[in-house]
């Protein structure tokens, strides 16, 4: 499993909550949140196998910004 960390400029809960479903949806991400309450609104998400662009370019076409910081590799 893989753990990848973004920073992004969504600000709201209700913007958080219309991106979860479009970002779950993409194949390999098993899991992901938001957490507003971080500087760098950061999104963490849990995937098999992530490409971070699939992320990037989804939350572009949605008009916000978005940037990976880290990325790790774990066992659950």
């Amino acid at each position: 499993m893989h753990l990848t960390v973004f920073k992004t400029n969504v600000a709201t809960p209700q913007q958080a909550g219309n991106l979860q479903p479009m970002i779950s949806a993409l194949p390999p991400i098993t899991h992901c949140n938001f957490d507003l309450d971080d500087c760098d609104n950061i999104l963490r998400i849990i995937s098999t196998d992530l490409q971070p662009e699939l992320v990037c370019n989804l939350l572009q076409q949605q008009g916000f910004n978005c940037e990976p910081m880290e990325s790790f590799v774990y066992q659950r």
